[in-house]
């Protein structure tokens, strides 16, 4: 269920986020770089979408045509990459 950057609040989506649209929470902006599943800050202008005009304040609502709200949040997704980054390390210097 997609979430807010912000608070982390489930969000209850029935139709497509508009740019005015505000997490009921915490009243962030959903239409934003964070918020959306092309966000990555690994990736150039830390967006996957190659297309996509470079946006500087990625929690400010924005103009994007390709934004998609990501199902999970991002936060998540990093914590999932650093905890296997570090299971794979432990199992590399394991005393045996």
């Amino acid at each position: 269920m997609p979430s807010c950057f912000s608070c982390e609040n489930s969000i209850e989506v029935t139709e497509r986020v508009g740019r005015r649209d505000s997490c009921p929470k915490c009243h962030a902006d959903l239409h934003c770089c964070k918020n959306c599943e092309f966000y990555d800050r690994s990736a150039y202008n830390e967006c996957r979408e190659s297309q996509a005009d470079r946006v500087l304040d990625k929690e400010k609502s924005n103009f994007c045509d390709y934004f998609q709200l990501a199902q999970a949040p991002h936060a998540m997704k990093e914590n999932d990459v650093a905890a296997e980054a570090k299971r794979k390390l432990e199992a590399l210097f394991k005393k045996k």
